[in-house]
């Protein structure tokens, strides 16, 4: 009879570990913080690839270009300006740039999820503010 009872009672230790801990960190889906992190990592990774059109851009013709400027001149072949509500932009002036993604998406309060503002400059280095 002890052994019965030892036997439910690891069962039951069992199954709320299972359901406390391992069914927790499971991604649900969209808004999660794994899927966020997925996106985050996609967005720099365009704007390093952005950065780089620009140094490009830069070598050939001695000046920064817009995101328009660089993908009409072949330099940049990005199909869009944004990546899962992210939307970027890109500033320049006589001999730097900074590229920007903010997101514009609805707000992740609700979830407790934080957006940061992602940029990348002529340095190459990546930056997120709060």
């Amino acid at each position: 009879m002890r052994s019965v009872i030892a036997l439910v009672l690891a069962l039951a230790i069992g199954l709320g570990t299972y359901y406390l801990y391992l069914k927790r960190i499971q991604p649900a889906g969209k808004g999660s913080v794994a899927t966020q992190a997925i996106s985050i990592t996609g967005v720099q990774n365009d704007l390093l690839a952005i950065a780089q059109a620009e140094r490009a851009y830069f070598a050939q013709n001695g000046s920064y270009a817009s995101l328009a400027e660089l993908t009409s001149s072949g330099a940049l072949t990005m199909p869009r300006a944004g990546r899962d509500g992210y939307t970027y932009s890109v500033e320049t002036s006589g001999n730097a740039f900074t590229v920007t993604a903010r997101y514009t998406g609805q707000s992740g309060s609700s979830s407790g999820l934080h957006y940061p503002t992602i940029t990348v400059d002529q340095t190459m280095e990546v930056r997120q503010q709060d």
